[in-house]
């Protein structure tokens, strides 16, 4: 009877001890993800560290080129208006050259 005992607590502490172990190796698994996301989190914020900076300077000289722009766009109106008015005079010209002549 005692010896059946015996192996029954063997048996148990065995798988345990077999538990533990594999506890401890999840443990270990655990600690390197851990560590795997803290690193990944360092390099991304060394990384976006300066981004609301640099967005920032992006929307100012976004908006200065759109400034820009609009005052090129009245300068180009302003051109095909000049050119359209010298096509007209040329037009204008032409006729009137072709009946004084």
């Amino acid at each position: 009877m005692v010896q059946i005992v015996v192996v029954i607590n063997m048996l148990i502490s065995a798988i345990l001890l077999y538990i533990a172990w594999r506890v401890w190796r999840l443990r270990l698994r655990c600690t390197r993800i851990t560590n795997w996301f803290i690193l990944a989190e360092r390099r991304s914020h060394a990384v976006l560290r300066n981004a609301p900076e640099a967005i920032y300077i992006s929307q100012y000289q976004i908006q200065n080129l759109r400034q820009t722009n609009q005052v090129l766009e009245i300068q180009l109106q302003q051109l095909r208006q000049i050119v359209s008015l010298l096509v007209v005079g040329q037009r204008i010209w032409r006729r009137y050259l072709r009946k004084s002549w």
